[in-house]
């Protein structure tokens, strides 16, 4: 096998010490350096397949040694390393040309995982480096947790192409703020183009995606361009696409296919070269079981796939997104930003958020509001108290596994419509679907919107 050429750039000579001991002792030829200008001279006079670059170095920040190190080496994988947990700075890093991004302290196993994979990686396939993404960071994506470090990571991969990307999590997670960061760092010329699926009725949905021609129904007055006109040579987002009805889903796969379609009512074969960014909190391999979603539509969708957790999982990130959230509040209410005891903070951690990043949103905003003093302290909060069982642990019954997903769905919104009085633009707050899916649902299960 190939002896791994690999250059540390680190301006700690512990750390520069430790990890060149550790590398050399797996059979690798290590050269280490402690600057930018050092690391530009080792990658000009000898070949490397792989380097560790640290953020901060003594004569400027690796991520601007970056394009540099490529244009000088195109070959190398170059993997970042900081001591920052910042996202923005992975997603514009990748963006940059870098093949992955660490965090310290280094975990020396996981960072042996990483290289494997990237290693592995390179013998699949030369891909080309992406160029630098001149698009400036939207400031939305908040959290430190490694979870959430995947999605950046995630972000900055699909931007660098023009695959058909989706994004699944449950409502209210931010999955068309990751939507919106893939278009940004895309660098594409067009616009970004939302289309929620499940706001739309089937009816006009097929008419708002492709357009229509005069006269091609009642009240079309005069032709009119749809999304994916719109989105020529940008990006179009399909939020909540597994709410399609199978004659849209076909027309969406054909588009996909053959990027050909036509206006309702029209004759006229239409082309469009928009990259197509979908999302979904449902299932979609479930979905395809059980014969409500085509599959080849599914596989199309999933070239590349981005998963955004749920609050839950990612509790650590909570405080900051409570920080971030309470700032932006403020200014959009123009109220003064209110403090938040340890008491408070402690409930919202603690709490599982079924409807998420939005839920958490919308009781920060009740709550900047009310906040006598500008303190919000737990009554205000109204949540359960951190030491009494949440509601997550208090539904899982010994034969919680045994219900079926529509059973544990229907109960589920029965229950929010029940702690809301029957009101549905709460409802649909809280539950982070439109009102005509609530509507659906209602309908579908046969729930009651009035307390008994």
């Amino acid at each position: 096998m190939t002896t791994l050429h690999l250059l540390i750039i680190e301006d700690d000579p512990s750390l520069r010490e430790m990890l060149s001991l550790h590398f050399e002792d797996m059979g690798a030829a290590v050269t280490t350096v402690g600057s930018c200008a050092e690391g530009l001279s080792a990658v000009a006079n000898a070949p490397f397949h792989l380097a560790l670059l640290d953020q901060h170095l003594p004569d400027g920040a690796g991520i601007d040694l970056l394009p540099g190190l490529l244009d000088v080496l195109p070959g190398l994988a170059i993997i970042m390393m900081t001591g920052r947990h910042d996202l923005e700075l992975a997603i514009e890093a990748m963006g940059r040309g870098a093949a992955d991004f660490v965090h310290k302290p280094i975990d020396t196993g996981k960072l042996e995982q990483t290289i494997q994979h990237l290693l592995e990686q390179r013998r699949a396939a030369d891909a080309a480096v992406a160029p630098p993404s001149e698009a400036a960071p939207q400031r939305d994506l908040i959290g430190r947790s490694a979870t959430m470090l995947e999605v950046s990571k995630g972000i900055a991969l699909a931007a660098r192409g023009a695959a058909t990307v989706l994004i699944s999590g449950e409502s209210g997670t931010g999955k068309e703020v990751v939507a919106r960061l893939i278009h940004q760092h895309s660098g594409v010329r067009g616009a970004f183009v939302p289309v929620n699926c499940a706001a739309i009725v089937d009816s006009l949905l097929e008419s708002e995606l492709f357009g229509h021609e005069r006269g091609a129904f009642t009240g079309a007055s005069a032709r009119k361009p749809g999304k994916f006109e719109q989105a020529d040579d940008g990006t179009l987002f399909l939020d909540e696409v597994g709410e399609l009805a199978a004659p849209l889903q076909a027309k969406l796969l054909r588009v996909l296919q053959e990027r050909a379609f036509e206006r309702v009512g029209g004759t006229e074969t239409l082309t469009s070269s928009a990259r197509v960014v979908a999302a979904t909190n449902r299932d979609l391999v479930a979905e395809t079981a059980a014969g409500r979603f085509r599959e080849d539509l599914a596989y199309r969708l999933r070239v590349v796939e981005i998963r955004m957790p749920p609050l839950r999982e990612r509790r650590e990130d909570i405080p900051l997104l409570v920080d971030a959230l309470l700032a932006r509040i403020s200014e959009r209410l123009g109220v003064a930003r209110p403090s938040i005891t340890s008491e408070a903070q402690v409930r919202l951690t603690a709490h599982d958020w079924p409807g998420n990043v939005r839920e958490l949103e919308n009781l920060l905003t009740r709550v900047a509001l009310s906040a006598r003093d500008g303190v919000i302290t737990p009554p205000l909060l109204d949540l359960p108290d951190a030491t009494e069982p949440s509601s997550a642990i208090a539904d899982t019954a010994p034969d919680l596994a045994l219900r079926t997903l529509d059973e544990v769905e229907a109960e589920h919104v029965q229950r929010v419509l029940d702690r809301t009085g029957g009101h549905k633009a709460r409802s649909c707050e809280i539950l982070g679907i439109s009102r005509p899916a609530l509507d659906r649902k209602i309908a579908k299960y046969g729930l009651r919107t009035q307390k008994r």
